[in-house]
């Protein structure tokens, strides 16, 4: 038994090592809650506080257990939420308890029930509206609880209106702590996470569509083996939605920071998501045929194999580009010439399905290949819709003209560029 107890502990030990050093911002989070609970907490430990709240204290402790979140947008939207719901709920539970007392004490809980009902049910109604679901559907419910604390309980406490103002105090007090500490030490910006993730969601479909035509080939240039953890990577990006609406959410409540600006045009990432996500299920569709059972002809696969494999290197070039301009937050034209390729290829290509290419080949063996070039050519089209989401990103939030980039760009010469978050290069030369 002591064996295996000391087995889980290790097992325990090890994994919370792997999440600290997965993100050591948890770690600095966790500390950042101790801090706050206990500089609150000293309204219990010092008379002279505590004789000013009473057991009210205690909400202050509770508020910041409740209101603080990872990162500064969460924390923020949280607590204006609970201050604001706190407020406007305990001021129409006040003023239901006096109009309950003015119509005399047979009618006083009579009234006070019939508020209660239809106040929750109207706010729980509204909780239902999607603009207001997300962004304050905390608040509606901090909302319905503090009413019907106020009014309820107020039926049986004559200081109602004490109540209500020590609970209010509290509660600010307990929200600006957690909003201090999360703001001021160490802050986690909801915003520059989404603007991380979305240039890594592009970058990683570019990460596949480097050696996919390499591979689907069978060249010399085998990059996609050589790596595959990396160019798997793109899967993830299938399920990004729910993190990238929640992250885009909060990072709405978040002041201005960094290199963000007040009025962000943080929906405009959405719509990236979107786009980058519509390209990663084709993507996802295209890695099934690198396995498939059903081998096209030597003499098919040689006449299509330029034009995809310059679709997919070119596509993936611009993805990296598009990659690199959100991430630094430049505004940069390297990405349209590769476009301009990638389009050509396609054209091409398309050209050359509609000739006869059945002549002498099983219609079954060409349904592969006519497949993977349809694909590409949708990659392709998806590739021109994020460059236009991107570009228009960078005119709505006004990211940096990168003049000397595209200056040597245009003359022609070779430019190295860091991938994001790799320590490997993109080369890339202008044509």
């Amino acid at each position: 038994m002591m064996e295996k107890f000391v087995a889980k502990i290790t097992v325990a030990a090890s994994e919370g090592k792997k999440l600290g050093v997965e993100d050591p911002r948890r770690i600095i989070h966790s500390l950042k809650v101790g801090l706050a609970i206990t500089l609150v907490s000293l309204f219990y430990y010092f008379d002279t506080l505590y004789q000013g709240f009473g057991v009210s204290a205690m909400w202050a402790v509770i508020t910041v257990v409740v209101v603080f979140e990872f990162s500064v947008g969460a924390t923020l939207g949280r607590g204006v939420n609970r201050a604001i719901a706190t407020l406007l709920a305990g001021s129409l539970g006040v003023g239901a308890h006096r109009l309950a007392n003015i119509l005399g004490e047979k009618l006083e809980p009579v009234f006070l029930g019939f508020s209660v009902f239809l106040v929750v049910s109207s706010v729980t109604f509204i909780r239902f509206h999607p603009k207001l679901k997300a962004r304050f559907d905390y608040g509606l419910l901090i909302f319905i609880l503090t009413f019907c604390l106020i009014s309820v309980s107020g039926y049986r406490d004559d200081e109602v209106l004490k109540m209500a103002h020590k609970r209010l105090s509290t509660i600010l007090i307990g929200g600006s702590a957690a909003v201090v500490v999360c703001s001021f030490i160490c802050p986690i910006w909801a915003g520059e996470d989404l603007h991380n993730l979305i240039a890594g969601n592009i970058e990683n479909l570019g990460i596949f569509l480097e050696g996919f035509g390499h591979e689907y080939f069978q060249t010399s240039d085998g990059k996609l083996l050589d790596d595959k953890a990396s160019v798997d990577e793109y899967k993830s990006v299938l399920n990004s939605k729910g993190t990238e609406e929640y992250l885009a959410n909060f990072a709405k409540w978040e002041p201005r920071h960094g290199r963000f600006r007040y009025r962000h045009p943080w929906d405009q990432y959405l719509k990236i998501g979107v786009l980058v996500r519509e390209c990663a299920y084709r993507i996802d569709a295209l890695n099934g045929y690198l396995n498939s059972e059903m081998k096209t002809p030597a003499e098919v696969r040689d006449k299509i194999q330029e034009s995809c494999t310059k679709m997919s290197s070119e596509s993936s070039l611009a993805l990296k580009e598009l990659a690199l301009s959100i991430k630094t937050m430049s505004s940069s034209s390297i990405a349209d010439p590769h476009i301009v390729n990638a389009k050509t290829a396609a054209k091409k290509l398309k050209l050359l399905l509609k000739s006869d290419m059945r002549e002498g080949t099983d219609f079954l063996e060409i349904i592969p290949a006519a497949s993977v070039s349809s694909l590409l050519i949708e990659i392709v089209s998806s590739t021109v819709k994020i460059a236009d989401s991107v570009h228009e990103l960078a005119s709505m939030a006004k990211f940096k003209n990168d003049v000397l980039k595209q200056k040597e760009t245009e003359k022609g010469k070779v430019l190295r560029v860091p991938s994001i978050e790799r320590s490997h290069n993109i080369s890339i030369i202008a044509e």
